[in-house]
């Protein structure tokens, strides 16, 4: 799609999001002056986008808002709150209010806003939030353009990720009647072109648009869809369950989605969402993807999104190691304390992993561990370097170091025999006057077999990485007192 060369800088506010960092990249790709806006600040600054500006922007502080919006003329907001029911309602309205309130002194002309399609007499708290914003977005005397929208069909949206670890993960779906509400899903590609050209389009006046896929079809319809070009033998059997009865939480133990959208996709799912995207259409003509080329296209493209990643260092070996079916959200357990401990003690003190303290907590169940790995063939090579300071490719009995950022992080890939891909993070946050030190596990689940695996790990997740933090901590302590 070609671009209006007279469109002045975009702020996209939410950058770190699903949808915002797909549309940061999209636009900084067609050579559009982006200021990519989040709390994630590090993490944006990671992608090294062409033509973007990476900013800190908290939507609960204006002041912050302020800054990111300097010298923009199109808002993108992105934002979305994922608190629990009660207060879902209020943060959405805070964080609108806030957004309002940074405007009025900006140069900001023109707000686009990416909303969800609204049923009649809907009940979700969910779609609610999202309808909020919009209404709280029109009371500025500035343009709002609120573009709806259902399903999104790429790697990474909650409503494909959870279709494909259900069906890569379970030989018999039993999915409950929610499946049965039908949508318009839309390929990603598509949402990306629709707000590309609505950031160009002049705006004198508020406006609603829906944008919808080629087709208004069930969730079901999906699913078979998707079990046909998967190539796996699954009966898809849904039971006539209200949702209340197919908790948010069992759907966690059977994907590797995040809980929080898996609860927002639900919601969204018990209403059948109706589309009219003709006035779209018309204002921005596109090809609309077939269905069933864009979960061809999404799935091509999930190892190639998750390998290009920051978290795994560009490493070859992690690359080489990953697998069709891995799940594409990590599955994740860890412990964060708060010390008085230094950044630099922090820091040597993890840098010894591996040596004399061994893995600072629970060491038998570290070697146990190997050497149930040596009995599957793995081969571990146990030890680590003479020196106190590791670099990447370093060896830890079964970890590779694949990611350093001195005084901030150290992450370590996985290498033991197991049915998934891991790595380790030891991260260091600093507050000023205290410091936080996170330890944890990212896991990728290969099928049913990588859930069980994760999930038979987990009671010892759950006390051996707070040992680890508490005497990381307390060592880096000791060596503050002795000056080292």
């Amino acid at each position: 799609m070609p671009i209006t060369t007279n469109t002045g800088r975009i702020v996209v506010l939410g950058a770190s999001g699903y949808i915002g960092q797909h549309l940061t990249a999209h636009l900084s790709q067609q050579g559009f002056k982006v200021t990519a806006a989040a709390r994630r600040i590090e993490w944006l600054q990671q992608q090294k986008w062409p033509n973007v500006r990476c900013c800190f922007a908290d939507v609960y502080q204006s002041k912050t808002l302020a800054a990111a919006f300097e010298g923009a003329d199109v808002l993108v907001y992105l934002v979305h709150a994922m608190a629990e029911d009660d207060d879902l309602l209020e943060k959405e309205r805070q964080a609108a209010q806030h957004t309002l309130l940074a405007l009025k002194d900006s140069s900001i002309k023109h707000i686009v806003y990416l909303g969800s399609m609204q049923p009649e007499g809907n009940h979700s708290a969910h779609l609610q939030a999202r309808k909020l914003t919009g209404d709280l977005l029109r009371m500025s005397t500035i343009p709002v353009t609120e573009m709806r929208t259902g399903i999104v069909i790429g790697a990474g949206s909650a409503a494909f990720e959870v279709m494909r670890d259900m069906v890569y993960n379970l030989p018999v779906l039993t999915p409950p009647r929610w499946v049965r509400s039908k949508s318009s899903p839309i390929a990603l590609e598509n949402l990306l072109n629709y707000l590309q050209g609505l950031v160009t389009l002049p705006a004198t006046e508020n406006q609603i648009l829906e944008a919808a896929g080629p087709e208004y079809i069930s969730y079901q319809t999906l699913f078979k869809r998707f079990i046909a070009m998967s190539g796996k033998r699954r009966w898809l059997l849904p039971v006539p369950l209200p949702t209340s009865f197919v908790s948010v939480y069992f759907l966690s133990l059977i994907t590797s989605v995040p809980t929080s959208l898996a609860k927002a996709l639900i919601q969204g799912l018990n209403h059948d969402l109706p589309a009219d995207s003709e006035k779209l259409q018309k204002l921005i003509p596109q090809t609309l993807i077939p269905i069933d080329e864009a979960i061809r296209s999404t799935l091509e493209k999930e190892q190639q999104q998750i390998m290009d990643s920051p978290d795994w260092g560009y490493d070859p070996d992690a690359r080489a190691r990953w697998r069709p079916g891995y799940g594409y959200y990590p599955k994740q357990a860890g412990f964060t304390l708060e010390t008085s401990a230094s950044k630099a003690a922090l820091w040597k003190v993890i840098q010894q992993l591996g040596g004399a303290e061994g893995y600072f907590y629970a060491n038998g169940l570290w070697k146990t561990r190997a050497r149930i790995d040596d009995l599957l063939g793995g081969g571990v090579k146990y030890g680590r370097p003479d020196r106190d300071f590791l670099k990447p490719g370093d060896k830890i009995d079964g970890w590779k170091v694949i990611g350093l950022k001195p005084q901030r992080e150290l992450a370590l890939l996985f290498g033991m025999k197991a049915p998934g891909l891991g790595r380790l993070t030891f991260t260091i946050t600093d507050h000023g006057e205290s410091r936080s030190l996170d330890v944890r596990a990212w896991w990728h689940p290969a099928g049913f077999s990588g859930l069980l695996y994760w999930f038979s790990m987990m009671p010892a997740h759950q006390f051996i990485f707070r040992g680890m933090a508490k005497r990381i901590a307390s060592l880096a302590r000791q060596k503050d007192r002795c000056g080292r």
